[in-house]
């Protein structure tokens, strides 16, 4: 059997990280952080423990990971739903729905995630974390902002801080009010984006979350992770489609 090519190796790793993204948003929303181990990230994952650590240097930095690739892919897929639009007012209200939404959708990986941004490990920049940059300072660009290196920091911040809002335990803000208000700031009309009183349009919110760790989709690797440039021997599925 002939050795595989860099580029064969290259798609295998990628595949491999992908399923371990997917496996652990999906189990940290079913069972909550506490209870899922990287034992459990990597069964469900198909895939061998040792190689979880190969990839992310714990548990945290790698919820933190797979929580940004639903933002950011949540985020792309409000952006660029049919009809399509340039139209930089359109974009920001899509994209303050899209970050709400994820508030109301999926709670436990959202509340989990502010909590551990919060720890002393704290927030750590990855691939897709960039992508969720990426796509907010572009938001930001199309709506009109002459200081996108300003203002896009404090766009993140008030979608942050509103996620934090809807989600405290006990004392929990509606998210209309809260869609009311940075919809205020911004200028935006009520009838824009998806309101909440709305039919919710195609490429919104749905349970199935494997579109989003597609083995076809690809991801801006930016040369992170130790594997980087690495064979990986240690995926138990390595010839998986």
């Amino acid at each position: 059997m002939s050795p595989r090519s860099p580029s064969v190796n290259e798609e295998l790793r990628r595949r491999s990280r992908e399923r371990l993204l997917q496996a652990a948003l999906e189990l940290v929303s079913e069972r909550g952080y506490d209870a899922t181990t990287l034992g459990d990230i990597a069964d469900r994952a198909g895939s061998a423990r040792g190689l979880v650590s190969y990839y992310f240097p714990g548990k945290r930095l790698l919820v933190q990971s797979a929580v940004h690739r639903l933002m950011h892919r949540t985020l792309e897929e409000a952006l660029e739903r049919e009809p399509r639009t340039d139209d930089g007012r359109e974009r920001m209200a899509r994209a303050i729905d899209a970050v709400l939404g994820l508030a109301r959708d999926h709670p436990v990986v959202m509340r989990q995630h502010m909590a551990g941004i919060l720890q002393g490990e704290g927030f750590k920049q990855c691939p897709e974390q960039r992508r969720l940059a990426e796509l907010l300072s572009d938001t930001m660009a199309r709506y009109g902002s002459p200081d996108t290196v300003a203002d896009y920091p404090m766009l993140r911040a008030l979608l942050m801080g509103s996620v934090y809002a809807a989600l405290v335990p006990g004392v929990p803000m509606p998210v209309p009010v809260l869609r009311a208000e940075l919809f205020r700031r911004y200028g935006l009309d009520w009838e824009r984006g998806a309101p909440p009183d709305a039919e919710a349009p195609d490429g919104t919110y749905r349970e199935d979350l494997s579109r989003f760790f597609t083995p076809g989709s690809r991801e801006p690797e930016h040369g992170d992770g130790p594997g980087h440039g690495h064979s990986d021997g240690h995926d138990r599925e390595q010839d998986r489609p």
